[in-house]
């Protein structure tokens, strides 16, 4: 923060957090800083692979690590998954279930069959419970969309359907950040 800048109290309560999270104080935050930081509302680790997307999403000096500024947004961008997560746990569990998951991508604008759904839940349950976990939803939710992002690039009438050869489907594969 400028020490000419008069911080608004949103600002100095961002700064203040970022300040605890970056432990080492080296004015950028780490995955493992950010992961220990962070809570799924289980009192378990936030998943380090979703810790590992979000970083990635908002580092923008591609250093695996964000600054203040990057902080803010993603702040902001758990924030808003919290509401959204709240907004599809109808029954207040503090999980989402495959019915949940099924309600929250149909309001997303997915229209997957029970069939791909229940595959997720089972891909993004990490404990075997039937469940996903608030820190999985994000995760769930943007492989989902990174995905279908990929996809969109060869479905040039939007139909759903695509051919690729094989090498373009490697090509599409590998070359995703998830």
């Amino acid at each position: 923060m400028s020490q000419f800048a008069s911080p608004s109290p949103n600002q100095q309560f961002l700064w203040d957090v970022f300040q605890r999270v970056d432990r080492d104080r080296s004015g950028y935050i780490s995955a493992d800083e950010l992961q220990q930081a962070l809570s799924n509302g289980t009192w378990t680790p936030f998943n380090p692979e979703t810790v590992r997307l979000m970083i990635g999403m908002f580092d923008k000096q591609h250093r695996s690590q964000i600054n203040f500024e990057d902080f803010g947004a993603l702040w902001k961008y758990i924030t808003d998954w919290q509401n959204c997560f709240r907004s599809f746990d109808t029954d207040h569990s503090g999980n989402i279930s495959t019915n949940e998951l099924h309600s929250a991508l149909t309001a997303f604008g997915y229209r997957l069959s029970p069939k791909i759904v229940s595959l997720m839940m089972t891909k993004f349950d990490r404990h075997g419970r039937g469940t996903i976990l608030f820190d999985d939803f994000i995760q769930c939710c943007i492989v989902l969309h990174t995905l279908t992002s990929s996809f969109r690039q060869y479905d040039t009438d939007q139909d759903g359907v695509i051919t690729i050869h094989y090498e373009q489907f490697l090509s599409m594969v590998l070359g995703l950040k998830i």
